[in-house]
């Protein structure tokens, strides 16, 4: 089931956390791509700015504070099985303090610092693309 009532694509945000080579990962337990690992992020609100929206995202999820951030692509992924279409903003970041913690227990099974060279097999799509541009 998509998004209700909207047949048009929605408008998401991720951030990757970059700290001594390595990026923090949540492993997802709802759709689209549930057990799969993903950068913090999800929707962008009515009137939130997209690097508002990937600050107040990470926060929720993590309980960590993001400062600057920068653009590092926009991705597209479309689930036809569940009616889904995000056209979303990545970030990239080495600045945010606090320790990261799920924060979200019922969204998420596993928070985890991955190196570039060992990320886990089941990334989600967000993941991969981001990492092309590491």
């Amino acid at each position: 089931m998509g998004l209700p009532g909207l047949d048009f694509p929605g408008v998401g945000v991720g951030l990757v956390l970059y700290r001594d080579g390595k990026i923090l990962l949540c492993r997802r337990l709802k759709e689209p791509e549930a057990g799969f690992w993903n950068i913090p992020g999800g929707k962008v609100d009515f009137m939130e700015k997209a690097e508002d929206a990937a600050r107040r995202e990470t926060s929720e999820e993590t309980g960590l504070t993001v400062g600057s951030l920068r653009l590092l692509c926009v991705d597209e992924e479309i689930f036809p099985d569940i009616r889904h279409h995000w056209v979303s903003l990545l970030y990239v970041t080495e600045d945010f303090s606090g320790e990261a913690r799920i924060m979200e227990p019922t969204k998420h099974d596993g928070l985890e610092w991955f190196a570039l060279d060992a990320l886990p097999e089941n990334l989600s799509e967000f993941v991969k693309s981001a990492v092309r541009y590491l």
